[in-house]
């Protein structure tokens, strides 16, 4: 985990697992019982969570694409998109952000 902290992408990815866990709680969690049992509080303590770590994604994952100058029509796009849809975040690292960052360990490393 520590390791993650140390790369940009690294970070994104923390900051995409946050963002992804905060997204899935109020949509299925807040929301529901907000509706269902006429209890707005949750929503109103997750909501703006996030929100912060949405722009926060936003904000690191334009920062990420360029520092490694990725094309927009191939990657940032496929990023930014991926943090509106429940689940969106945690595709998107499995496909993108793991292996792009192993591209850059290998790099570095050699």
């Amino acid at each position: 985990m520590l390791q993650l902290l140390k790369t940009p992408i690294g970070r994104l990815r923390i900051i995409g697992f946050l963002e992804g866990i905060s997204l899935i709680v109020l949509i299925f969690i807040a929301v529901p019982v907000k509706y269902w049992g006429g209890e707005p509080a949750l929503v109103k303590l997750i909501g703006p969570i996030h929100g912060l770590l949405f722009t926060l994604f936003v904000l690191v994952t334009l920062s990420v694409a360029v520092t490694y100058r990725w094309k927009f029509s191939e990657t940032s796009w496929k990023v930014l998109v991926a943090c509106m849809i429940p689940f969106g975040t945690f595709y998107i690292d499995k496909t993108i952000l793991a292996r792009e960052q192993a591209v850059r360990e290998n790099r570095a490393n050699e």
